[in-house]
């Protein structure tokens, strides 16, 4: 019986601390992030993806900071190899879960920044399974405010590139930012973003 104490006692002593390394890890990549050290931010994630296998979000954040270092560039080969960077490390999570919200709004977010940096060759290739993706998690999570955000900021773009109204689009972002008010993450390290871009793009439709 003490054998037993002990093995669950060393058990439960590990479990505490590979979830405080974890926890730190995450907290430094997050600090690196915020301080624009987007690859070492990347690096960082990808090091916690490898030890923490069981949590999607490492990869999720490794593919989220560098789809949004792609959308800031416009060397092609540094595009190419931030978006498969992103796309590889979103695919072991997809596999896993494919029908993980949060998940498909980063996949909708790396075909937009290929459209975004070129939309005569990626345009009509990428935009309706950028819509498809959307709808998907729209369907899935109604109430998450990335999803209604993410979904009326591409159809703003569209809106605007084809000479169309952008106030159905400008309601769906006011929504969202309702929607920002109420969401509550289910860890500290789920995703919490984009209040203030869409705040940014309401501006804008004003």
């Amino acid at each position: 019986m003490t054998k037993i104490i002990i093995t669950i006692v060393l058990f439960i002593s590990n479990l505490v601390a590979a979830q405080g390394q974890f926890e730190q890890g995450m907290g430094k990549a997050f600090q690196l992030w915020g301080e624009g050290k987007n690859t070492e931010a990347s690096a960082m994630f990808e090091r916690i993806a490898a030890a923490e296998q069981n949590s999607w979000l490492p990869n999720y954040y490794v593919a989220l900071v560098n789809t949004t270092s792609a959308f800031g560039t416009k060397d092609a080969t540094q595009i190419s190899l931030l978006l498969d960077k992103a796309q590889n490390a979103l695919d072991i999570e997809l596999i896993k879960n494919p029908n993980n919200p949060e998940l498909l709004v980063v996949q909708a977010m790396i075909y937009t920044a290929w459209i975004a940096f070129d939309p005569m060759t990626n345009g009509q290739k990428l935009s309706g399974k950028v819509m498809a993706l959307y709808s998907k998690a729209e369907a899935i999570a109604p109430e998450n405010p990335r999803v209604v955000f993410e979904k009326a900021e591409f159809e703003i773009g569209g809106a605007k590139f084809w000479g169309k109204d952008t106030k159905p689009m400008c309601a769906e972002i006011e929504k969202a930012i309702g929607l920002f008010a109420t969401f509550k993450p289910e860890t500290p390290f789920s995703p919490k973003w984009g209040l203030e871009r869409a705040q940014e793009v309401l501006k804008g439709c004003k």
